[in-house]
């Protein structure tokens, strides 16, 4: 084939690639999480195509209903319950302007030192709490839509979900065939190391999974046993929605703070405590702990570089970068590491080479 001729073809291939992405951009999203939950859960989708003797169609059909009973259904129930709870938010509030904070407790003022100045900044909340509302009146309308385009993109997220739970059938029952296609392609371009960064690829999500969902798991389960102890009505609801907020950075207090205000607003000044000191050092405590732990377990990255692409990856490209960044940082990282290991000098000359600067010291 002629030059001319080749460098045609190459330009057709490349603006019928450009069409092509151009037409499944409105869905990028959608096939991403599809991607995401069908690499997570592989090993499950391998083993029960082995119980049904390799039935592919019939185990991801099997898979994509538990995911579905999984997680459409928990948020379905969550919203219904979450406009109760609205309800009775927007209650508590009118409650407040009209008949304002309870009384301190007899014990606030009794604590040393700091007890008389509690008790008074307790009083002028109270004093101050219906100018504080009438403030807020105007700004209540902007608030009103605010939430109505939150209440929108919601509805939007929702789609964007069920998609997601169709197009995972269809990533379980070709899986097998779409990794033949990544793995030619990847060897057309980077050759022999195409193994490598595929199961760099593959490990550095899988970590991620583990470590993001098992975090989240832990801390709906340790904040629904502290709503149950406290006696928070709705428990399991603020559990639920506590594993939803685990998903992005600091989201568990949004849930647990206020349930520990309700608390104080009732009476019950030794539940709220409890509640107070549960979520500080027990629920948003083992995001520390567990989540470092799981994401770097197995893996030869270092934590850091994995941790700077959860957080940098939700910064640059929203939810997606929860998966994204470490990814791409895993991948660049891997690749410089290469090419150093390539160029560098034997490890006992570096050891041996005075550092710059010391000759002219010396």
């Amino acid at each position: 084939m002629a030059t001319n001729d080749r460098l045609l073809v190459q330009i057709l291939l490349l603006g019928l690639l450009a069409a092509s992405l151009w037409v499944l951009a409105p869905f990028w999203s959608a096939l991403f999480w599809a991607a995401v939950l069908a690499f997570a859960s592989w090993p499950l989708m391998r083993l029960l195509t082995q119980l049904l003797n390799g039935r592919l169609s019939l185990a991801a059909g099997i898979l994509t209903c538990g995911w579905i009973i999984l997680v459409a259904a928990p948020l379905i129930w969550l919203g219904f319950n979450l406009a109760d709870h609205i309800k009775d938010a927007n209650a508590l509030i009118k409650d407040l302007q009209v008949e304002g904070l309870p009384p301190p407790p007899a014990w606030l003022a009794g604590l040393p030192l700091v007890g008389e100045r509690l008790a008074a900044l307790w009083l002028t909340i109270d004093q101050q709490g219906a100018a504080f509302f009438a403030s807020l009146r105007p700004y209540l309308g902007q608030v009103g839509n605010w939430l109505l385009a939150r209440s929108a993109q919601l509805g939007g997220g929702m789609l964007e979900l069920a998609l997601s739970l169709v197009l995972v059938f269809f990533f379980y029952r070709d899986g097998p065939r779409l990794a033949v296609f990544v793995h030619g392609l990847l060897e057309r371009l980077i050759g022999e190391r195409a193994d490598h960064y595929l199961e760099l690829v593959a490990g550095t999500v899988q970590r991620v999974v583990n470590g993001v969902i098992g975090t989240a798991a832990a801390q709906g389960l340790l904040a629904l046993i502290g709503f149950w102890i406290a006696g928070v009505p709705g428990a399991i609801v603020l559990g639920i929605l506590t594993f939803v907020l685990s998903l992005v950075p600091m989201g568990p207090p949004l849930v647990w703070i206020p349930a520990t205000a309700w608390l104080v607003w009732q009476g019950d000044y030794g539940f709220a405590l409890f509640l107070g000191v549960w979520g500080m050092f027990v629920i948003s405590g083992v995001d520390n702990i567990l989540k470092p732990y799981l994401i770097s377990r197995g893996g030869n990255l270092p934590l850091v570089v994995v941790l700077l692409g959860v957080f940098g990856g939700l910064l640059a490209f929203g939810f997606m970068g929860l998966f994204l960044g470490p990814t791409l940082l895993a991948v660049a990282y891997s690749l410089l590491s290469d090419w150093v290991a390539d160029k560098a000098p034997p490890a006992e000359q570096v050891v041996d080479k005075p550092l710059p600067g010391e000759q002219a010291r010396g």
